[in-house]
């Protein structure tokens, strides 16, 4: 027997090796968080917030930039990990996109996922296919957090399943006028929660006023727009100097949130146009900016 121990020592230090290797690897292996958007809920709470209405009708949400605004939220909180993508959970009519679930897929890093509507408009089968893409990624290490945008207590299984693979939830809020918006249960069952205020809403949610902003009259072509954004980048680099845009280009295509508002705000003076829920628009004007920016580094 005594002759085996020299084996089962080298095996043991051999196991002990493969294990150091592995830890070595995990630990250089960068982390990883996605964004989880229950738009059901983001809608009915950013409109009442900020329009005075849950009804989508009455008001305009440019999710563009309300999703790159989320990035950018999420890349200060988790600094040193790597987005995976947006998941936005929305309700339609026999699973097919609306125009706006449609300009929304196209989107870089984002994944739109749909469940049914029923009769009264009211979504059917989104908190499930929360919970499988939680679940799922959870399982796999596909992710190591997850920020939640919503409230319902349906999603407390959700949560309950991706900590279960070792991801941390985090649960994301929209102000409540009155009140609370978010279920308590799934408040206590987080890892941790934020809640996103009126001042972070207000650049992306306008209540609809006139015709002009329902029918779109005398709406500028995207060419006008994408030549206004290059224009605006023009002025920037003369005023605030090559290092101070040069500081954007790693981000790209994304800008953060102060400077995009500002590119908002400014376009909108030059155009004297609302661009508020204009995906297609919002796009046509970085996508101006950037080519600008571009063509000087």
């Amino acid at each position: 027997m005594n002759d085996d121990l020299p084996a089962l020592a080298a095996r043991i230090d051999r196991t002990n090796e493969l294990l150091t290797r592995m830890l070595a690897e995990v630990a250089k292996t960068p982390s990883t968080h996605a964004i989880f958007v229950d738009a059901g809920y983001l809608y009915a709470a950013a409109g009442r917030l900020v329009a005075g209405t849950e009804d989508r009708r009455a008001f305009d949400l440019d999710a563009e930039g309300l999703i790159e605004a989320l990035i950018d939220r999420a890349r200060s909180i988790f600094a040193d990990s790597r987005l995976l993508r947006v998941y936005w959970y929305d309700g339609a009519r026999r699973r097919i996109h609306t125009a706006e679930q449609q300009s929304i897929a196209e989107l870089p890093d984002v994944k739109v996922r749909l469940g049914n509507l029923n009769a009264n408009n009211q979504q059917k089968g989104v908190d499930s296919l929360i919970r499988t893409d939680l679940e799922s990624l959870a399982r796999h290490r596909a992710i190591s957090d997850a920020a939640l945008l919503g409230g319902d207590e349906d999603l407390v299984s959700a949560v309950e399943a991706a900590q279960g693979y070792g991801a941390r939830v985090h649960l994301w809020g929209i102000e409540a006028p009155d009140g609370r918006n978010q279920a308590e249960p799934l408040l206590w069952e987080v890892d941790s929660q934020r809640t996103l205020d009126l001042d972070f809403f207000k650049p992306y949610v306008s209540r609809r006023t006139s015709v002009h902003d329902a029918t779109g009259a005398n709406r500028p072509s995207r060419e006008a727009v994408r030549f206004v954004g290059a224009q605006i980048a023009a002025k920037w680099l003369a005023a605030r100097g090559r290092e101070t845009l040069a500081e954007l280009l790693p981000g790209h295509p994304y800008l953060p949130g102060s400077v995009d508002q500002d590119l908002l705000v400014e376009a909108e003076g030059i155009l004297q146009y609302s661009l508020r829920g204009q995906a297609d628009l919002r796009r046509s004007l970085r996508d101006g900016f950037w080519e600008h920016v571009q063509t000087q580094y």
